[in-house]
């Protein structure tokens, strides 16, 4: 072992007292979440830089709270660029905070969407249970740590929890409406298809994007569990369909699908697949959009933002649903006849995979 003086140990040291207080991180995120910070501080698109204790009579007009406290929180998240702190010039002046780029994603946009409940939802009870027994994901991975934790899997789970299930549709909106604009401004895969399926398309969000963009497609077929398109708002032009992917898929000139992959385990995958094949025309094709694994671990954003997704989905969802690389879902997508595949990088997380038959 090196000397404990030497600079080597010393930053060792320090990495992995961060790492073991990293829970400050998304705990104190999620209660800048609950005390909506952001909308405080942002006010219509001011992003004044405010003093805690004036964030504090904005989100607690009543005037209680204790503004010390928040200002830890501040700026420690600062520290992680949600936060710009603006230090006082002088004795006795006050620390002040603005949004960064990355803050600005927690405010309430003019459609009700943000990334706020998309914390909220990852920081449930039901989930926090489930982070301490993530090791037994590796002795047993028969049971994921949420089912052992609550005696049921994930999904069933939020499905008898209505607040929750409610919650998990706002966060998945809020994530998926900014990357669906993205996506729709760089990929044209949607042109000439006429009869669009979204598999696991939930309220219908996506699909009705997708025809504003692209008016070729004269029918959109939104196919999810029964009891979830039962909830869904009528849209012009879809039309919602209740059944099992398992079981079979209805027919379309192409198949659309956003973060429905990741959460099944490799022959879960290939039957999925095969009943999207299945329902394809000659030349129709599989459009996925899923979180991508790069082949080689570094620290980037990118990568790190992808394996801490990876072990969520362990966690919480299936012990063997998992993120998968370029060349794994390749093999899968050959092994149930798709002879081509190409794939779109139109975002830093999700990358579209196009399956052609």
């Amino acid at each position: 072992m090196e000397d404990e003086s030497s600079e080597n140990r010393k930053q060792a040291r320090l990495t992995i007292l961060e790492l073991a207080n990293m829970i400050s991180v998304p705990m104190s995120l999620n209660a800048v979440v609950r005390l909506n910070v952001a909308d405080a501080i942002w006010q219509g698109g001011a992003n004044n830089p405010l003093s805690a204790i004036e964030i504090l009579k904005r989100v607690l007009p009543a005037g209680n709270g204790d503004a010390e406290n928040l200002q830890r929180v501040l700026r420690m998240l600062a520290s992680y660029g949600v936060f710009n702190e603006h230090t006082p010039s002088g004795a006795g002046g006050e620390r002040k905070y603005s949004l960064t780029d990355v803050g600005k994603t927690l405010v309430t946009d003019s459609e009700g969407l943000s990334f706020a409940p998309y914390v909220l939802q990852h920081h449930q009870d039901a989930l926090m249970r489930a982070w301490p027994l993530v090791h037994e994901a590796v002795v047993d991975p028969s049971k994921e740590p949420f089912e052992r934790a609550n005696g049921e899997a994930a999904y069933s789970y939020y499905l008898k929890q209505g607040d929750m299930n409610e919650l998990m549709v706002k966060a998945m909106s809020g994530v998926s409406v900014p990357f669906m604009r993205a996506m729709l401004q760089a990929y044209d895969g949607f042109r000439g298809v006429e009869r669009l399926v979204d598999v696991g398309g939930s309220g219908g969000d996506c699909l009705r994007m997708i025809l504003q963009k692209h008016p070729n497609v004269k029918e959109g077929i939104n196919f999810d569990l029964p009891q979830v398109v039962a909830k869904a708002s009528q849209i012009p032009g879809v039309t919602h369909v209740g059944g099992d992917m398992f079981k079979s898929i209805p027919q379309g000139d192409a198949i659309f699908m956003k973060w429905v992959l990741t959460t099944w385990t490799d022959d879960e995958i290939k039957k999925i697949m095969q009943n999207c094949y299945n329902s394809l025309p000659e030349g129709g094709k599989l459009i996925a959009c899923e979180p991508v694994l790069p082949e080689n671990s570094d620290d980037s954003h990118r990568t790190r933002a992808l394996l801490e997704g990876d072990i969520f989905v362990m966690t919480i969802y299936r012990a063997k649903g998992k993120h998968r690389t370029e060349e794994q879902f390749r093999q899968l997508a050959v092994s149930v006849g798709f002879p081509s595949f190409r794939a779109f990088h139109v975002d830093h997380f999700y990358t579209v995979l196009e399956f052609k038959k």
